[in-house]
């Protein structure tokens, strides 16, 4: 049996610049970080040649090729592990979260399947073929920065050029400061999830026909150095101003991120004492994230919890996608 655990991420400012109708014309970047939490994939042999997938449902075909999840018999075709296996997928998450969780699927996926021939493959390696896998295979119409974010693990600065490669720079940081970070991000649970892929597919299609729109993810492209330099000298009290100024600007950028109630509980996180945050992914729902310094946290906790939202706690991960047990 092989497991393979690879960790969810958080986004904190150049989201979107990760999309080839932004890259081709300069350079995307991403400043984000992989979380404690994660994307488990099994893969084990069967006692015949069918193939049985678990995930929220169950299938059992005699050809993998009749698989109705297309990530995983894709994943299967590209790795040429295509009969006699078991393969499941475990996650405290779901999809249209904002935490990366469909390319940390596809990076584990591979990962657990390349190992499960023997084979080995390098972080880049996996975040390339992933990028493959989910966008020229699948057609979703998402950037890279999932996959790159959940293959390396840490805190990264991530690149995007015309030529299609990718850069990744790790944010080096003391361990005080990273601790500190953990202690003053507080993400909450919306208790709405959003249709990622339609909201990137349209941000995408205008952002390759609006010099405007262009111009604002340029914005948010040019909030990376600041907030790296920020990180790198421990002024922390940066990253609220810089996740607030990527916040406004990436509500910005098309009505479907946001709604009156995503906007109310952000309008209240704020007055409860937090410096600054954003909604992660796409938009539409998902998990607020705040900063908020430790006097202040108590107030946030109770403003989000009277307004029905969960807090959901998890740290910085440094590892990146990984084989945990292979045997």
């Amino acid at each position: 049996m092989i497991i393979s655990r690879t960790p969810f991420r958080v986004s904190l400012v150049g989201g979107g610049s990760d999309m080839p109708n932004y890259y081709r014309h300069a350079p995307g970047r991403v400043l984000s970080f992989a979380i404690n939490s994660y994307m488990y994939v099994t893969v084990s042999p069967r006692f015949d040649e069918s193939v049985r997938v678990a995930y929220t449902e169950t299938e059992i075909v005699d050809n993998f090729t009749d698989l109705r999840h297309k990530l995983i018999r894709e994943a299967m075709r590209l790795t040429g592990v295509t009969k006699g296996v078991e393969i499941t997928t475990i996650a405290n998450i779901f999809a249209g979260t904002g935490l990366g969780s469909s390319s940390a699927l596809a990076v584990g996926v591979l990962h657990a399947l390349h190992a499960y021939r023997g084979e080995y493959r390098s972080k880049a390696q996996l975040c390339e073929e992933a990028c493959r896998l989910e966008i020229e295979i699948l057609g979703a119409p998402i950037g890279k920065q999932d996959q790159f974010a959940a293959g390396h693990g840490g805190i990264n600065v991530i690149q995007f050029n015309a030529d299609e490669t990718v850069f990744v720079e790790p944010v080096v940081c003391e361990r005080r400061v990273r601790e500190l970070l953990d202690a003053r991000l507080l993400m909450f649970y919306t208790g709405m999830r959003g249709d990622n892929t339609a909201i990137l597919g349209k941000q995408s299609s205008e952002v390759g026909e609006k010099a405007d729109k262009r111009r604002v993810l340029s914005e948010m492209v040019a909030l990376v150095e600041p907030l790296q330099a920020a990180l790198v000298a421990g002024e922390l009290d940066a990253v609220g101003d810089l996740l607030h100024a990527n916040w406004v600007l990436k509500r910005s950028l098309t009505s479907d991120i946001a709604n009156e109630r995503i906007d109310s509980l952000y309008e209240a996180g704020l007055a409860a004492g937090a410096r600054g945050g954003k909604l992660l992914g796409a938009g539409g729902g998902g998990f607020l994230l705040f900063y908020c310094e430790e006097p202040h946290q108590e107030a946030l906790r109770q403003a989000m919890f009277q307004r029905g939202l969960n807090e959901f706690k998890a740290g910085i991960e440094m590892q990146g996608s990984s084989i945990v047990h292979y045997g």
